[in-house]
């Protein structure tokens, strides 16, 4: 008899619990702009392991001024000649910022070191220099949280088979996606000497199972809110005062302004 895989959490349950911890994370983002505090939050992992769902449960009610998230195309031919790690640092927080990185620097140690995009000098120079680089970010005072998300092959197969069958989803099955799929053992094994390499105290990493996505995306949220100590900030109740009269105030009419169709009623 085949063990039974373990048992997901109700769709009820799910949404009550999301919009608990989002309330939490409103709170934690006022904290951080009282505090003056700089969060940097990475989120790594392989192809269809669920980040940016996460991501934008994290940031869906959350202040889009002081919060942001960083997905960086590939590097222009500029940025091919800079220092690696000189346009990371162009988008990382002032204070009372945080920014979540929907992949970051350690594309070096994943992508570009299995399809080849890097040299093994540069590779062997980032093993070297991303721990230092880390250390010194967190000196500065930069509170850096990393995720990596963990998926079976055989849950990474089945989301990859259906986006093909979700046209809103294609977008996601780009060609570095597809040999991705084909290259998982070289990934298995890129992804242990970068943790070999960078998994420090100053920063370690911390593994989300996200096999079942509702699972990872409370599992995460929970976690990220329990590495800031907070206090609850929130304002007493507002009371609204009273409107102005018109004082002779005429709204134009609709019929003199340009209207988008009403093509719903």
């Amino acid at each position: 008899m085949s063990k039974a895989g373990p048992k997901q959490i109700s769709g009820r349950v799910y949404r009550r619990e999301i919009f608990r911890l989002q309330l939490e994370l409103v709170k934690l983002q006022a904290w951080v702009k009282h505090k003056g505090l700089k969060v940097v939050v990475l989120f790594e992992g392989r192809d269809a392991a669920g980040k940016g769902g996460v991501i934008k449960r994290i940031t869906q009610h959350l202040n889009p001024r002081t919060c942001r998230v960083v997905a960086l195309p590939a590097p222009n031919d500029r940025e091919q000649n800079q220092w690696y790690f000189q346009r990371y640092c162009a988008h990382l927080p002032a204070a009372g910022e945080i920014v979540l990185f929907d992949r970051s620097w350690y594309n070096r140690a994943g992508v570009e070191r299995v399809m080849g995009f890097c040299s093994d000098e540069d590779y062997r120079e980032f093993l070297r220099s991303c721990p230092q680089f880390e250390r010194m970010l967190v000196r500065s005072g930069i509170i850096l949280i990393k995720y990596w998300f963990s998926i079976s092959d055989a849950e990474q197969e089945r989301r990859f088979l259906s986006r093909l069958e979700e046209p809103h989803k294609r977008w996601k099955l780009s060609p570095i996606d597809l040999e991705a799929r084909r290259r998982w053992v070289d990934y298995s094994r890129a992804k242990d000497v970068m943790f070999d390499h960078t998994d420090i105290k100053q920063a370690p990493w911390y593994v989300v199972d996200a096999d079942i996505k509702p699972h990872a995306r409370l599992n995460c949220i929970s976690h990220l809110l329990s590495m800031i100590p907070y206090r609850d900030l929130t304002p007493e109740r507002i009371t609204f005062p009273e409107r102005e009269e018109s004082k002779g105030y005429i709204r134009p009419p609709f019929s003199e302004q340009t209207l988008v169709p009403a093509k719903y009623p």
